[in-house]
């Protein structure tokens, strides 16, 4: 497998491709994971280095990505070595080893996009460079709907939609913290801080009143960024009831949706599919999402999660009020994602990517313009 972005910062992708990585190798297969990394940084042993990455505007955010010469050249060694039966290329058209690591590959070559950006002026306008390696893909998937569309608009081709994933039982049976519950609820947010459409301005907005109509209740913020900056832009008398948990764990992270009544994601743009959201629900915490596309398709168009229209802060606060009020209506929603969400477990998908694995060596190499069927559907 091939990873884009840097495996010391951790992401929806890095973190997508370690759990498939660990749990195809608990199933028996070999797996190397080429990934950017400073070379002093502590990998997994199935983790190969191919350098150092440096910091780009990608898809409304900053990825680390690496692109030159010695990254160049630790492609081509790793891809000589592995004698590999099927090379997993994530997220291809962006400017990293993907890209790489599809012109030199000479085996078949499975690629998954995430990204979910309705229109990209750079991937129209690099389509003539990206049509070489584009080519050589023997199948294609994407983690949702929204992301395939963007495929086949600026790309081509019929991508199988395949999930994210995640491990559902790990997010079960953890106890609230007790120095992180409210007495009037808790409420929790999960997001890079320095990105504004993971929402967190559009949250903050709504807290004053949030707070004013329910006193006592608790606000987490997990995620890296400013946080002396965006404490400041707090209302004096709203601060104390806001905990910043920086950087989380993923023992923390569900400690944190453990402790909560509700997981808010007040998200902008950008979302292809919304792991997150899946995994709150996983751990049993209702959740209440900005009406993305992506958000709509993972609680249901509202009968997993609620939803309330994108930036709009006083929609939020308001539904957020009704919910901590309606202790049935998060009974009905937790029981109800706690069902749903078992479609997401690796069991699951993990044998769809397996399928389409198996679907590419078939088809040997540069045949990527047909559209794979999964086993049953």
């Amino acid at each position: 497998m091939v990873c884009p972005y840097s495996w010391d910062m951790p992401g929806g992708v890095q973190v997508h491709i370690r759990d498939l990585a660990e749990e195809l190798m608990r199933r028996g297969h070999s797996v190397s994971v080429l990934a950017a990394a400073d070379d002093d940084t502590p990998v997994p042993p199935y983790v190969i280095s191919a350098g150092r990455a440096v910091p780009i505007h990608y898809n409304g955010s900053v990825a680390r990505l690496t692109f030159g010469p010695l990254s160049a050249s630790r492609v081509r060694r790793w891809l000589a070595d592995g004698r590999f039966d099927v090379i997993h290329v994530h997220e291809p058209a962006s400017p990293s080893l993907g890209l790489l690591a599809v012109w030199w590959a000479d085996m078949p070559v499975v690629a998954t996009f995430h990204q979910a950006t309705p229109r990209s002026r750079a991937m129209s306008a690099a389509f003539g460079i990206l049509q070489s390696a584009i080519e050589k893909i023997s199948a294609r998937i994407a983690v949702s709907e929204e992301a395939r569309t963007v495929v086949v608009q600026h790309l081509g081709g019929d991508p199988v939609v395949i999930p994210n994933g995640l491990y559902v039982d790990r997010f079960t049976g953890v106890p609230p913290r007790p120095d992180w519950r409210g007495q009037g609820g808790t409420l929790s947010f999960l997001g890079r801080l320095d990105e504004p459409r993971k929402g967190l301005p559009v949250l903050l907005e709504a807290w004053p009143t949030i707070l004013r109509e329910r006193p006592g209740t608790r606000l987490l913020v997990a995620g890296r960024g400013d946080v002396e900056e965006i404490r400041r832009g707090i209302p004096p008398d709203c601060r104390d009831d806001v905990t910043f948990l920086g950087g989380v764990s993923d023992e923390d992270k569900v400690a944190m949706f453990a402790s909560s009544d509700l997981y808010i994601a007040p998200h902008t743009g950008g979302e292809s599919f919304g792991i997150v959201l899946a995994e709150a629900m996983a751990a049993g915490t209702p959740v209440l999402a900005s009406e993305l596309v992506a958000f709509r398709a993972v609680l249901d168009e509202g009968r997993l999660g609620a939803l309330v229209p994108v930036g709009d802060a006083d929609a939020l606060a308001k539904s957020a009020l009704d919910l901590l009020a309606d202790p049935a209506r998060l009974d009905q929603l937790r029981h109800a994602a706690r069902v749903a969400v078992r479609r997401y477990d690796w069991s699951t998908v993990a044998d769809d990517v397996l399928a389409v694995y198996e679907m590419a060596a078939a088809a040997g190499t540069g045949h990527g313009h047909g559209r794979f069927r999964l086993p049953g559907r």
